[in-house]
C-alpha cells in the first residue's frame, strides 16, 4: 500500500482529474473540506506550461483575510511527499504554500497568494 501522509487543501485546479494526472500521474482521492480566514480571488497565469495542463489563463488564488466567517470550500488531498514536491512545481510564484487549519479540524498545506500577491 502506498503511504499518503500529506494532506493538501485544494479549492482550484489541483481538484481536477485532468491535472492531477498531469501533476502526479494519478487521481487523488479526497475528502470535502473548509479553509477560515480566507477569501477567493483570481490571478493572470503566465507559464505556458501550467496553462497547458489547466487549460486556463486565469486560476482561483486564497487571500487571508482573518475573519473566520470567510470560509473557501474545497478538498483536503492526501499526498506523498514527492506529490507534494510535484505541486510545487505545478504552482506559479504567485503562490507559497503554507501549513494551515482546515474546518475538519485536520492541518493541511494550501496554496494562499503570496507577499505582495492579489490584494485582499
Amino acid at each position: 500500500m502506498v503511504d499518503h501522509p500529506v494532506v493538501l487543501f485544494s479549492y482550484g485546479t489541483l481538484r481536477r482529474r485532468e491535472v492531477q494526472l498531469s501533476v502526479f500521474g494519478r487521481e487523488v482521492s479526497g475528502t470535502p473540506d473548509g479553509l477560515p480566514g480566507y477569501r477567493l480571488s483570481l490571478v493572470e497565469i503566465t507559464d505556458p506550461h501550467v496553462i497547458a495542463i489547466s487549460g486556463a489563463t486565469r486560476h482561483p488564488i486564497l487571500a487571508a483575510t482573518g475573519n473566520a466567517a470567510d470560509v473557501v470550500e474545497g478538498t483536503a488531498l492526501r499526498l506523498s511527499e514527492d506529490e507534494l514536491a510535484k505541486a510545487d512545481d505545478y504552482e506559479v510564484d504567485d503562490y507559497q504554500r503554507v501549513l494551515v487549519p482546515l474546518t475538519s479540524g485536520l492541518h493541511g498545506w494550501v496554496y494562499a497568494a503570496a507577499p505582495g500577491g492579489p490584494p485582499e
